[in-house]
């Protein structure tokens, strides 16, 4: 497998991962809209890499990857990687949140989150997926 078929394997399974936290904010279960937005995103943007050749590395938040690479980038994208590096970011930071809640105190993850903070998930990885869609329709 190459890294286009790759690439397009990431971006589907980020879409269906978009799929569940839509349905997921439908149903009031902000934690997994998080937690679905944050994979979808890190997907995306291993896409992304994986489109101008460089293979990601095994970790979530690839943000710092994708800041380092900018000039390999499409002009049109290089404009955003410090955004779409930033939703990387803080959306890492809420993964494990998302899943266990707060061990340490004892919150759980639905006390965690409201309907605001999914939302605004759910914006910015589409957002995100847009754009890594975009670069893979312009063949990067």
């Amino acid at each position: 497998m190459n890294n286009i078929e790759l690439a397009r394997s990431n971006i589907r399974q980020a879409e269906e991962r978009l799929k569940h936290a839509k349905e997921a904010l439908e149903s009031g279960n902000y934690p997994y809209v998080i937690r679905q937005c944050q994979e979808a995103v890190e997907l995306a943007l291993k896409a992304a890499l994986r489109l101008i050749g460089i293979e990601p590395p095994k970790w979530h938040d690839v943000g710092p990857i994708l800041k380092r690479e900018k000039n390999v980038f499409p002009e049109w994208f290089q404009k955003h990687t410090d955004e779409l590096a930033s939703i990387s970011r803080i959306l890492r930071r809420e993964r494990e949140p998302a899943l266990y809640g707060d061990e340490e105190t004892g919150v759980s993850p639905e006390e965690l989150y409201a309907k605001s903070d999914a939302e605004n998930a759910l914006k910015d990885a589409e957002k995100v997926l847009t754009l890594v869609l975009k670069l893979l329709s312009l063949g990067s």
